[in-house]
């Protein structure tokens, strides 16, 4: 069977909803968020069927598709000077990210359809075509296209953060541009100086090329682009200090879109880091070990104290996103299976969890117009199912038995102690510190003293359960049966591992 084109259906079909909007009146709420809610449908049973496809034993090279698509010519060339491949694929890491894309992007659409009050129409088209970029993102296998599909993402989110946001969201949707910008201009540097030196852009031409003694680049400008991609991708996951336009953000952009940044937006930071970073310059990599395991304990240990002495849960959750992403670099830095197995791992299980506590944040600011914690204290009387979720979410997040986030945060703490103890051990500082915010800011919203009255305010109730639901079980799934990636991830980890040398 020709599965070539499964790819391209796959990171296009958002574009059936774009023009199915396009020709609707704006003022038809209803049938508006059906389309935008449907448009995500066919992504999300594509990525199925790819998962599915890998489940039977098939190859996901059987995805793989490439196709002519820009030459440059000299004058009097009988052949181009260079070639720029449609080039569109899949490895177990790009499935999962691309499954996770998908159900956090369906997911999303109904949280929109339920908190979105204005102007619909526009933003569920910037929305499917904020989708398409990250499809794209996950699935180029050139960085031409990757970098085209980067940039589709940026200008979708700018405006749904700017246009639909809270108070101060022009502010928030600027800061975003400006840092996210930057990091762009950035990483379209480190391509083109790729592409002149070595007539490619083939993500995994590249990545064998790089492994020959004979690689027409010194050492000195390996590094250098390796520093470009630490500091493009370095912003979007982000590391410290490049990371205050993403608290702007997570606390003034609306929850649906919340939900896709921190879910999976944030991610696209750690799968540059590993696909290129670590993919195309594992020994400069390797140099900076020290440094980015640093750098993960200082996101580590600084999200967690701030997020310690917050009175908005928004602003919570934002810092222990940073926190969170602090254990990607952690398990990088381990340079062993353990530790990037456990930072792959990370970056799904944060994706799931942190786009359901996002999701019920926004359903308690939709209920009571706030997000403060002291606010929110005795939720439990007054909305004892949501509060029940936002306990077990938040126990996902610290890290317990039996969710995602510890088999996540146990294998990237494995591999870094075996590598660098004494920065482990600094590391798991943060673990408690961890344990302690959540539990306060958790436990203040649930039980806390109550400060206004929750009667006649109502529960989850319908379509506000699919969300809750569909992520809590597959948090719990992974953290009871971890095969559920761990399988997935068993030959990019094996390439990695050849690429470093382990």
């Amino acid at each position: 069977m020709n599965l070539t084109s499964v790819l391209s259906l796959l990171v296009f079909s958002p574009l059936l909803g774009i023009v199915l909007l396009a020709f609707m009146p704006k003022t038809a709420e209803k049938p508006i968020k059906a389309v935008g809610f449907l448009a995500t449908l066919p992504a999300l049973l594509l990525a199925l069927a790819a998962y599915l496809h890998f489940q039977f034993g098939k190859d996901l090279a059987d995805f793989t598709v490439s196709a002519k698509w820009i030459q440059f010519h000299g004058i009097n060339a009988p052949e181009p000077y260079f070639s720029v491949y449609y080039e569109l694929g899949l490895s177990g890491f790009q499935l999962l990210l691309v499954v996770l894309t998908a159900v956090v992007a369906t997911l999303s659409a109904i949280a929109a359809a339920k908190f979105v009050k204005k102007e619909w129409k526009g933003y569920f088209m910037l929305f499917l075509l904020l989708e398409i970029g990250m499809l794209g993102v996950f699935t180029a296998e050139n960085l031409i296209l990757f970098f085209i599909f980067f940039e589709i993402t940026l200008i979708p989110t700018f405006f749904l953060i700017g246009k639909w946001g809270y108070f101060e969201k022009e502010k928030a949707a600027y800061s975003f541009l400006i840092y996210n910008g930057l990091g762009s201009a950035i990483l379209l540097i480190v391509i083109m100086i790729l592409f002149a030196k070595t007539g490619s852009t083939n993500i995994n031409y590249l990545t064998e090329l790089m492994a020959k003694p004979d690689v027409p680049l010194s050492s000195d400008l390996k590094m250098g682009l390796f520093i470009g991609f630490l500091l493009a991708f370095g912003v979007k996951l982000p590391i410290f200090p490049l990371h205050s336009w993403m608290l702007k953000v997570h606390v003034q952009a609306p929850p649906s879109v919340v939900m896709i940044h921190s879910g999976i937006l944030l991610k696209i930071g750690a799968y540059g880091l590993i696909r290129f970073g670590m993919g195309i310059f594992p020994e400069q990599f390797g140099t900076l070990a020290t440094l980015i395991a640093i750098l993960g304990v200082i996101n580590l240990l600084y999200g967690a104290y701030l997020a310690f002495i917050q009175t908005d849960f928004k602003m919570v959750l934002a810092y222990s996103s940073i926190s969170h992403m602090g254990i990607v670099l952690i398990g990088l830095a381990a340079m062993n299976e353990a530790g990037i197995q456990g930072a792959i791992f990370q970056v799904i299980s944060h994706g799931l969890i942190s786009a359901l506590l996002f999701f019920l944040v926004g359903v308690l600011y939709e209920r009571t117009d706030t997000s403060l914690i002291e606010n929110l204290g005795g939720m439990a009387k007054g909305m004892p199912i949501a509060a029940g979720f936002l306990l077990a979410g938040g126990m996902a997040s610290l890290g317990l038995p039996g969710m995602s986030g510890f088999v996540s945060e146990f294998m990237a703490f494995l591999g870094l102690f075996r590598e660098m103890p004494v920065i482990a051990a600094v590391g798991t500082l943060g673990i408690i510190m961890t344990a302690a915010y959540l539990l306060r800011a958790v436990l203040g919203i649930t039980y806390g003293k109550a400060h206004r009255e929750f009667t006649g305010i109502l529960d989850l109730k319908g379509v506000e359960f699919l969300p809750v639901l569909v992520l809590m079980l597959l948090i719990v799934l992974i953290g009871v049966y971890p095969s559920v990636l761990s399988a997935p991830l068993k030959t990019t980890l094996e390439t990695i591992m050849l690429g470093i040398g382990g």
